[in-house]
């Protein structure tokens, strides 16, 4: 296990391993094609017939980007990936944008991709994105935090006693096998990285 894990120093995130700090375009390359890479995730899109809550691909595109970029890229990221489908880019699971979503059902699953995406980018910086394991368990406290906000707005729509099977229960199969597919990418990424 890296010994960043342990002590909690920062180390350079996948993206800053790939174009350093001092190359600006690159790094605006990153952040961008994060935010259309988050979009596209979104368009991964199953209605469920119980719940105004669809599955998505949404959460791993949010969550593996900001593991690549970092918490300050990756909020970057997520911050453009918002606005835009805020302001009518078909950005949003379904191809659905305006701001008006962010004050439906669905609006704190939203809300909670960013502080998500900084918590996810900060534990990469301490190397959890190097081990699977670890990264496995970095995608899945990233899912809980979305989770979490999802919840407390999706609280006002949904009748309390099925607030679980609406907002929680039917999405943690697949917030496991998105943690599973990162834990695998994350550290392939990085040995790839290693050899060159």
């Amino acid at each position: 296990m890296n010994s960043s894990i342990i002590s909690g120093a920062r180390i350079p995130s996948f993206s800053e391993n790939i174009s350093p700090e001092t190359v600006s375009v690159p790094a605006a390359l990153w952040v961008l094609g994060a935010a259309f890479l988050m979009a596209l995730c979104s368009q991964i899109t199953i209605p469920l017939p119980f719940t105004p809550v669809p599955l998505t691909g949404s959460t791993f595109g949010v969550l593996f980007s900001a593991a690549l970029l970092g918490p300050r890229r990756g909020l970057l990221s997520v911050g453009i990936y918002l606005a835009m489908g805020g302001v009518g880019f078909p950005f949003f699971a379904g191809a659905s944008s305006g701001w008006h979503i962010f004050l439906g059902a669905t609006g704190g699953y939203l809300i909670g991709f960013l502080p998500a995406a900084y918590l996810t980018g900060v534990l990469s910086e301490r190397g959890w994105d190097r081990d699977p394991l670890m990264a496995f368990l970095q995608m899945i406290l990233g899912s809980f935090v979305i989770l979490a906000f999802g919840l407390v707005v999706l609280s006002f729509y949904v009748p309390k006693a099925h607030l679980l099977a609406d907002g929680l229960y039917p999405f943690l199969v697949g917030d496991v096998l998105k943690s599973c597919l990162a834990a695998g990418l994350l550290p392939l990424g990085w040995r790839l990285v290693r050899k060159k």
